[in-house]
């Protein structure tokens, strides 16, 4: 079974990698490679960073091209973070004008930063769960996971909401839309409850 961890030049792959390892996915690889990516079972992409300079880097590198090839493939393939965040549409942050992979329709918004919260939010949180997701499988109701983000994503369709949080108002933590995952917390950097999430992904 191979993972491909992509790397386009931005994001934690060394941690998503070993946290793979560490569930028993020796597959996991990080590659720059896109017949690497196009021959693997399954693909993931992290994120760091704002999100117009992502996806300029998705677009240079050649990654964007071959993430919407895997994903019209029907394998499974999961974002995280900024790499969720680059699965909508459009977004607040950075450059007005820069579209995203437009694979999950929406926009990514900016926290306001009110109720005295801070922004970004940088620290664990608990998650909910409105509708059911093989990727949380056996999770609980307030298990914790650990955010580091300004924005969040506004899915146009909240039937692909599969994960939320509450930071000053409840959002988009998690989604599906078919075959395609996402995580606005960094499950590699979770404990327990990221590793159990990570290991639900490696058995799809």
């Amino acid at each position: 079974m191979k993972i491909a961890i992509i790397d386009y030049g931005m994001g934690n792959l060394r941690s998503v990698e070993k946290a793979f390892e560490h569930v028993g996915a020796s597959g996991a690889f990080v590659t720059d490679d896109p017949a690497a990516v196009r021959t693997a079972d399954k693909a993931v992409l992290p994120g760091d960073g704002a999100f117009d300079a992502t996806m300029d880097r998705l677009r240079e590198s050649g990654v964007a091209d071959v993430v919407k090839e895997f994903a019209a493939s029907g394998r499974p393939f999961l974002g995280i973070c900024v790499g969720m965040q680059c699965l909508l549409t459009s977004s607040d942050e950075g450059r007005q004008g820069v579209v995203g992979l437009d694979l999950v329709p929406g926009r990514v918004r900016r926290f306001s930063g009110g109720d005295g919260l801070k922004v970004p939010q940088i620290g664990w949180n608990e998650l909910q769960f409105p509708a059911p997701s093989p990727l949380f499988q056996g999770l609980n109701a307030a298990d914790m996971v650990y955010f580091l983000h300004s924005f969040y994503c506004v899915p146009a369709d909240p039937a692909t909401v599969t994960a939320t949080a509450n930071y000053g108002l409840d959002y988009c933590a998690g989604l599906q839309a078919g075959n395609i995952f996402a995580t606005q917390f960094h499950p590699e950097k979770s404990g327990q409850v990221g590793l159990a999430i990570l290991r639900n992904f490696s058995r799809l």
